[in-house]
């Protein structure tokens, strides 16, 4: 025996191994009966929602900043929440998602305030284009992702209307055209997506300019300036037809190409360095 203790791992077994066997036992033992381990877990639930509940711990309401009023209604009404309720019961990362869920959402924040709040900070998506598709009219952000539905365009007139399909997932190209239609702005009447590949800018008087699908902004920058130098579109003429740009040509209205023909032989206009013929 003394030399047995004289041993390192046999003291060790002594110390630690042996009252750790007799704790363990001990447990195992007490914990067999089934009415002793329901008493335990309900003391541990009490213990805990005393815990939990207690009032620096409460969440008492919600408060939703940066939503206009419908939006904060509709969070209200899909984010329900029985208050008082204690902040650990509160999954937030699942609220957030929920919330981010809403399509003129663009992010959330949650986050427990002081004096029992549950704060939600909310960034808008910002209406950018009015899209006109075979479903209705829809408000797009700037990315194209869509914000809400609308009754009528003449409740955002503020908005350039787009059309066509695809059109949605084209509006960084559309809201760029629509910047480079500055000098005619006042004339625009929309941009619509032909064959999901290119646009056509609509202007009053039944007048259309038909872009290219490779570099449009350019294609109606030559057209802008043509018109600044020489207003073809304030003549009579339904089409600018930009699609091939190394033969852009002009397509006029019927009563002025029957006049022309009747009068004398239509002439050659020249447009963006290239004659082009009636």
């Amino acid at each position: 025996m003394h030399r047995l203790w004289l041993t390192p791992v046999f003291r060790a077994l002594l110390r630690v191994g042996l009252p750790a066997f007799v704790v363990t036992m001990s447990i195992g033992l007490y914990l067999s009966d089934d009415a002793r381990r329901a008493a335990l877990g309900d003391k541990v639930a009490s213990v805990t929602r005393s815990v939990q509940e207690r009032p620096e711990f409460m969440v008492t309401l919600m408060a939703v900043d940066g939503a206009s009023e419908p939006l904060a209604a509709a969070i209200r009404n899909l984010v329900v929440v029985e208050f008082p309720v204690s902040s650990f019961s509160l999954d937030l990362e699942a609220m957030r998602a929920q919330i981010e869920s809403i399509d003129a959402v663009k992010s959330a924040e949650l986050r427990i305030r002081a004096g029992g709040i549950l704060q939600v900070d909310v960034t808008e998506r910002e209406p950018a284009m009015v899209w006109r598709s075979a479903q209705g009219l829809y408000l797009l952000d700037d990315t194209g992702h869509r914000i809400a539905g609308l009754t009528v365009r003449d409740a955002r007139p503020d908005l350039t209307l787009i059309a066509g399909e695809g059109a949605d997932r084209a509006v960084p190209e559309a809201l760029a055209l629509m910047a480079a239609a500055g000098p005619i702005a006042g004339r625009v009447r929309g941009l619509v997506r032909m064959g999901e590949r290119r646009w056509d800018l609509v202007l009053d008087r039944e007048q259309r300019i038909q872009l290219p699908e490779e570099e449009p902004v350019v294609a109606l920058e030559r057209v802008i300036a043509l018109d600044q130098a020489e207003d073809i579109l304030e003549r009579d003429l339904t089409v600018v037809d930009m699609r091939n740009t190394q033969r852009p040509t002009l397509r006029l209205a019927g009563d002025a190409l029957a006049r022309l023909r009747g009068d004398r032989p239509a002439p050659a206009t020249r447009i963006a360095g290239g004659l082009v013929g009636n």
